[in-house]
């Protein structure tokens, strides 16, 4: 189960509440430093937050890496490269619109930089672009997975019957959870799931509450929405201890 965090602080959180890895999520990390996800942030800025989270917490960081920050293979390696040395112990990469092959190369470069301790997470965006096939989805997974990765992230499936077809895939398979309305843990665990990620919805409630906090105290003049803060104290402890 992952908890996707966005910065050191997240991180740190996830890390107290007992997650046993972290993962970050692209969006959160993109909007966090002031640019729109979607491979729009750039590969130094993302490498650095990497480094950051990484140094924040005594577990595990998988890092989300887009498609891979560079067009071509070689930019995919050169990025693996880089979050490798800055502690990553896995990575995810997606797919987007690119055809098999190409895709299946870039997975191939990453490989090869990240050596075999490096735990890749190919991402499969089909489903989320609305043109979910189970046989494609499969067939694609399986040249993934030949490529060199290690687990299928299949975003935008909940449908218990879909799932229990992709868990047939040569390989963990990943899914995201983005409300309250999909299959809990214990049901995509019995499905077969390996792995349970709630990408950026984290990200997302928080700025929601920063939103709602910011309209009513500029409307009412209240302040209601901050009444479950975290406190001062118990946050300010949590960051200096591990900075120490």
């Amino acid at each position: 189960m992952l908890v996707n965090a966005w910065d050191a602080a997240s991180a740190r959180i996830a890390e107290q509440a007992g997650s046993k890895a972290v993962a970050t999520t692209s969006a959160g990390v993109a909007w966090s430093l002031g640019a729109p996800d979607g491979d729009a942030l750039g590969r130094d800025d993302a490498v650095a937050l990497v480094r950051r989270v990484v140094g924040a917490v005594s577990v595990p960081v998988t890092a989300d890496i887009e498609s891979g920050f560079g067009k071509a293979p070689d930019d995919v390696a050169e990025t693996v490269r880089a979050v490798v040395a800055a502690g990553a112990t896995g990575v995810n990469i997606e797919d987007g619109d690119r055809d098999a092959d190409e895709q299946c190369a870039r997975l191939t470069a990453a490989r090869a930089a990240g050596g075999t301790s490096l735990f890749i997470n190919a991402r499969l965006d089909a489903y989320l672009r609305g043109r979910g096939d189970v046989a494609e989805v499969m067939s694609r997974a399986e040249a993934f997975v030949e490529a060199g990765a290690d687990g299928i992230f299949v975003p935008g499936v909940v449908d218990p019957a879909v799932i229990r077809e992709l868990v047939r895939i040569p390989a963990p398979l990943n899914v995201l959870i983005g409300s309250s309305a999909g299959p809990s843990v214990a049901e995509l665990a019995a499905l077969g799931v390996a792995r349970v990620s709630l990408g950026s919805v984290v990200a997302q409630a928080a700025y929601a509450m920063v939103r709602r906090a910011t309209q009513e105290a500029l409307t009412s003049g209240t302040y209601a929405a901050v009444a479950d803060a975290l406190d001062y104290g118990w946050m300010n402890d949590l960051m200096t201890r591990r900075s120490a």
